[in-house]
């Protein structure tokens, strides 16, 4: 039987995770996507990419489902609606479109977006809830952690470590050997060529310190 999901949220990213979905069930994957649960009263009675809106995240205990997986890019709402879900005994969904390339082997933790185009390298390892966008790729032995966000485009050399909670921003280039530090912003198109430390934003080429989060 196929995996019933619902997908948390219905706006623009959470309609990409659909997308993904129906593809993936296209490509043979056992998936079945059943709409969206949205608190945004906006939202209420709204169809999306063919899949309805089916209530709020506390109607999740009526609706008949296997998994869930979270559709909003910002890191730390959406680690803590993790949190919460995972307390309520919910279980995550990877979403793997088929026009990625992952090699075998490379861990993917639940609760994962994984866009088209997404390159994983052996040996890789990827934690709960992050997200993969459109068409970054990854070398070996990459360590990406919970609640991280790499953005369309990004590249990152080997034996990277991007940790819990950090955005590496869109277009931007990690170097070989480097480490992005917890709940740091890497901004697009920066290079880093050594350490980002936990909590700050970096910017330019080289990537250099512009913000540091009290």
């Amino acid at each position: 039987m196929a995996q019933r999901i619902v997908i948390i949220g219905s706006g623009g990213h959470a309609q990409v995770v659909a997308d993904i979905l129906m593809r993936a069930r296209g490509s043979g994957q056992s998936v079945e996507p059943l709409g969206y649960v949205d608190d945004d009263p906006q939202a209420a009675g709204k169809t999306f990419l063919g899949l309805a809106v089916l209530g709020g995240i506390a109607d999740l205990s009526r609706i008949q489902h296997d998994a869930v997986i979270i559709g909003m890019t910002p890191n730390r709402a959406r680690s803590e609606l993790f949190a919460r879900l995972k307390g309520q005994g919910e279980r995550f969904a990877v979403a793997r479109h088929p026009a990625a390339n992952i090699a075998p082997g490379v861990s993917l933790g639940p609760g994962t977006m994984i866009c088209a185009g997404v390159v994983v390298n052996p040996m890789s390892v990827i934690g709960e809830d992050v997200i993969l966008n459109t068409g970054c790729t990854l070398d070996h032995h990459n360590k990406i952690a919970v609640h991280a966000h790499i953005a369309p485009g990004v590249h990152t050399g080997g034996d990277v470590e991007v940790e819990e909670g950090a955005l590496v921003g869109i277009g931007a280039t990690v170097s070989p050997n480097c480490k992005v530090g917890s709940w740091s912003v890497v901004g697009a198109g920066a290079v880093v060529v050594k350490d980002v430390p936990p909590g700050v934003t970096v910017t330019g080429v080289p990537a250099r310190i512009v913000e540091k989060k009290a």
